[in-house]
């Protein structure tokens, strides 16, 4: 690979050149990385200390939570500390790593998003089945195919990209290291690669999304036999989910479902669903969730009442 590229870093432009504007995005995307890993890590507690959050429900939105986490770390930091420097370089190497853990992380979700609708089409429409369906190592089964899922999706992009001479210019007019501005540096024709990609990843994205559409159009069907309280409470988790799969599924289809070739407002759809969905997530899920609000809740009183105790019983 490396006899075949003259290249070997790349200059990232990021999302603009004006330096005061960098120097207000910096703070900005500062505080967006810290309310994401605050968040994410919020719920992942919440879950694993409120014994109140014992459904599959839970346990794959805990997931969901350690995956955006891991998905921000990716890009985020990174794209926030080029803002303080004049020239944004990375290097082939790690650029290839980036690509590979944006993809890995990016794809996982995307099945895991696929089956947490399955795991709400299966506790609505048939709820006496639910716990037979939903056993414990039928959910692990569908984390790890969501993992597997991600990782063969990645590995292909990877090989799409590695497999293409690179040999000048080297500038990415991108924050991140991702496919299509890195097609179109390859010093060869990338159409059928292109092609390609396009099947990976935006038919790919495309398909699910229309099957979670079509999941949950059923699921709100299946609510009119159902209680005045048991419509609101599936209703509530149902919009919560929905509003996850837009914000992310939107951005990510528009960008990978077409040819080869990039526009200016791909990098603010990328900050979107790279940095901005992974911060919402714990919020949509928190706010519409009375469950895991209460848990919170819980947790946060059953903590001041810790400290109290601790701090009354301390020897003066």
């Amino acid at each position: 690979m490396e006899n075949r590229n003259n290249v070997t870093e790349f200059v990232l432009l990021g999302l603009t050149q004006n330096p005061e504007i960098e120097k207000t995005l910096f703070s900005v995307f500062l505080i967006i990385y810290i309310l994401t890993i605050v968040g994410n890590i919020l719920i992942i507690i919440t879950v694993i200390r409120s014994k109140s959050l014992r459904s599959p429900m839970y346990f794959f939105l805990a997931f969901l939570s350690f995956m955006d986490a891991l998905y921000s770390t990716v890009i985020v930091p990174k794209m926030t500390l080029d803002m303080l420097h004049e020239k944004a370089t990375i290097s082939f190497q790690a650029c290839m790593v980036q690509l590979f853990l944006e993809h890995l992380f990016g794809g996982a979700e995307v099945f895991l998003l696929f089956f947490m609708a399955y795991d709400r089409y299966v506790a609505i429409c048939k709820p006496l089945h639910y716990l037979v369906i939903m056993r414990w190592p039928v959910c692990v089964l569908l984390l790890v195919a969501s993992w597997i899922g991600g990782f063969m999706h990645s590995l292909v992009q990877l090989l799409f990209i590695v497999s293409l001479p690179f040999c000048g210019p080297n500038v990415i007019d991108h924050f991140i290291c991702d496919m299509y501005p890195l097609l179109e540096l390859s010093c060869t024709d990338a159409y059928i690669i292109g092609i390609s990609a396009v099947a990976n990843g935006g038919v790919i994205c495309t398909i699910i999304f229309l099957l979670l559409l079509i999941s949950y159009g059923v699921i709100l069907h299946s609510l009119k036999t159902q209680s005045l309280k048991s419509q609101q409470k599936a209703l509530s988790t149902c919009i919560s989910h929905i509003t996850v799969v837009v914000f992310f599924f939107v951005p990510c289809i528009f960008i990978y479902v077409r040819p080869v070739c990039t526009f200016p407002i791909d990098k603010f759809l990328s900050v979107f669903y790279t940095a901005i969905t992974p911060m919402l997530n714990p919020l949509i899920y928190t706010l519409r969730n009375t469950e895991m609000k209460n848990a919170m809740r819980e947790l946060w009183n059953r903590k001041m009442m810790f400290n109290l105790i601790k701090i009354t019983s301390f020897p003066f």
